[in-house]
């Protein structure tokens, strides 16, 4: 049993860091929006299935509407537009390397909203260490650096900030509920899935059928197994090793991100990049391990889905 959820474990960090090559490889055909509403959408479709079977939703839930709303925006909507986005104009393995940085804007959100949250030098230094590394790869004082680059990274940012603030934002308001994770996770990208579809020019978007392989990266790698039934795995590693073992799945994908863009799609890796991918995991390390783990509950466990 114990060797089952190592596989799990492994097959996750694998999925969630094969994402960024499928949605750079999807970014060549349609547009960041549509990408987003194959992910949502397709994501959904696992989870509600299993969140349905485990008897997980409950017509009571529905008071609690505007949070989930709330949740859908920072957590998919939102964070997925800033990451397609960004994907789209920034190589795949720059955009997996800065994914790394995700941890950081979390302490920082937790930190200002958060009375509770632990601050101390470790932590501090931490911070300031892993965003060197982001430095590094945005490499302001570049004159050679173009203007897609930057907002490519400024993407980036945006959906790694609300990933933070969804953290948050999940701890102090759905906490408290007792609401199940995958309840909360089929709301959101339920809720996501609606307003993508709203909102989306889908004109065109058959384009992705044109390449068979492209659209089935999409469709099944980001959609069905990177978001959907990588969060059902995500619980079942949190049920088995525990929320802090299960956490760390996320520092692989910006390894793999690294590794699937410089040898699948050929994208151009220098040692800086490798420099600077160190420094933010170094970074995040040396952040995670000056914080005091408060309590957690199962309603607190959350995966950037």
């Amino acid at each position: 049993m114990q060797k089952n959820v190592y596989i799990v474990f492994g097959f996750l960090a694998l999925v969630w860091g094969m994402t960024f090559l499928f949605n750079k490889a999807a970014s060549s055909l349609i547009t960041p929006e549509q990408i987003v509403v194959a992910r949502v959408v397709m994501g959904f479709i696992p989870v509600f299935i299993v969140a349905v079977v485990r008897g997980k939703l409950h017509w009571a839930h529905l008071r609690y509407t505007h949070h989930f709303i709330v949740m859908s925006l920072l957590a998919a909507s939102v964070y997925y537009i800033g990451f397609a986005r960004g994907i789209a104009l920034l190589p795949s393995s720059v955009a997996g390397m800065l994914s790394g940085a995700i941890p950081m804007f979390s302490f920082v959100a937790a930190a200002i909203f958060l009375r509770n949250e632990p601050i101390n030098r470790r932590s501090i230094g931490g911070l300031l260490f892993g965003f060197a590394g982001v430095t590094l790869i945005a490499q302001p004082w570049n004159s050679n650096v173009v203007v897609a680059d930057l907002a490519g990274i400024g993407y980036i940012a945006l959906g790694s900030g609300c990933v933070g603030l969804s953290f948050v934002y999940a701890r102090r308001f759905l906490s408290p509920l007792g609401i199940s994770p995958l309840a909360l996770c089929t709301y959101q990208l339920g809720i996501a899935s609606i307003t993508m579809l709203t909102v989306t020019d889908m004109t065109n978007a058959e384009a992705i059928f044109t390449d068979p392989m492209i659209a089935a990266g999409l469709i099944l790698g980001l959609g069905l197994f990177g978001t959907g039934i990588a969060y059902i795995c995500y619980y079942y590693v949190v049920e088995k090793l525990g929320a802090v073992k299960a956490a760390s799945a996320t520092y692989i994908p910006p390894v793999i991100g690294l590794l699937t863009g410089s040898l699948i799609l050929g994208e151009t890796v220098t040692p800086l990049h490798l420099i600077a991918m160190v420094i933010i995991l170094g970074g995040v390390l040396i952040m995670q391990s000056g914080r005091t783990a408060a309590p957690t509950t199962s309603s607190q466990i959350k995966a950037p889905c």
